[in-house]
């Protein structure tokens, strides 16, 4: 009996460290966003006095509506969605077929491509050729922009072909049997079992469209109707700096006198954070997935 209540004194003692460790851990990794959050919630005239932590010692919205009263951000909210959702789904699809034609095993040139890819991953022409090379393809001042440079992402296609090297081949080779040719089996069997890998490399390729904004301000930055969220909160960001935008728009200047860069700077990190962080719980599960997949075959 004294063994078994020492016991369990040992291990009340641990859980209660353990509780201490995880909401220290807990702290530590939430402490930066909401800290963000409370500068971007506070007034500007008293952010610069400093110590502001978890909350905004006097509370307004006068940042966000500062951000807000750009016409554009509604168009750049749009297209950066569309280029987001768009851009991810040909990104996957396009990794994904490249990954599995050189995951076969009977394709005789699969050493030679694969070194062919990795070398693009060593070297690369720099960006005046990338420059030269979308504006002869008549990219420029187009959507298309966002979307043709991003079909095939030579990481990702690897990660992806890592994945389906592990699955069993013998399901390919059940399926040629009854007759299923290479689509249909890339489709109804290769796709559904690479669900937790896709899913990780969807969102990889979907905050990059989505925090994307140098290809706008190369290639389409003369076309308000093609613009990004990031490109108009980074005009918004050098505004607030030089106050060159509220020059050419009188109704803003008002607002720009009382807000400060850096109360600008985490109003837009919040705005170009949130989105993402809305995505994170629907891809949880695939990530489960993968982490249990290996546990499940073994």
């Amino acid at each position: 009996m004294r063994h078994s209540k020492s016991r369990s004194r040992g291990e009340l003692s641990f859980d209660i460290f353990l509780y201490i460790v995880m909401c220290l851990v807990t702290i530590v990794t939430l402490y930066p966003f909401l800290n963000v959050l409370a500068i971007s919630l506070n007034e500007s005239s008293d952010t610069v006095k400093g110590n502001i932590y978890f909350w905004p010692r006097a509370f307004t919205w006068q940042n966000y509506e500062t951000i807000l009263q750009y016409p554009n951000l509604i168009i750049g909210f749009r297209n950066s969605v569309l280029r987001s959702a768009s851009g991810t789904l040909v990104g996957v699809l396009g990794a994904a077929m490249v990954a599995y034609v050189l995951s076969r095993a009977d394709f005789q040139a699969r050493k030679l491509f694969s070194t062919l890819f990795v070398l693009t991953m060593y070297f690369s022409g720099g960006l005046i050729p990338v420059y030269m090379l979308i504006r002869n393809l008549n990219l420029i001042g187009s959507f298309w922009v966002y979307i043709i440079p991003g079909i095939m992402s030579v990481w990702n296609m690897f990660i992806i072909r890592s994945f389906i090297a592990g699955l069993p081949y013998a399901l390919q080779e059940s399926a040629k049997i009854d007759g299923a040719n290479d689509f249909k089996i890339f489709y109804k069997i290769i796709l559904p079992l690479c669900s937790p890998v896709l899913a990780t490399v969807a969102l990889f390729i979907a905050v990059g469209q989505w925090n994307s904004w140098f290809d706008t301000y190369l290639y389409n930055s003369s076309k308000e109707q093609l613009t990004t969220l990031q490109f108009e909160l980074m005009k918004v960001l050098q505004s607030t700096q030089t106050f060159t935008e509220a020059t050419y728009n009188p109704s803003v200047a008002q607002s720009m006198a009382s807000v400060s860069p850096e109360s600008i700077k985490m109003a837009i990190t919040i705005l170009c954070t949130v989105p993402i962080l809305l995505v994170y719980p629907f891809v949880q599960k695939y990530f489960v997935k993968g982490v249990t997949l290996g546990a499940v075959k073994a």
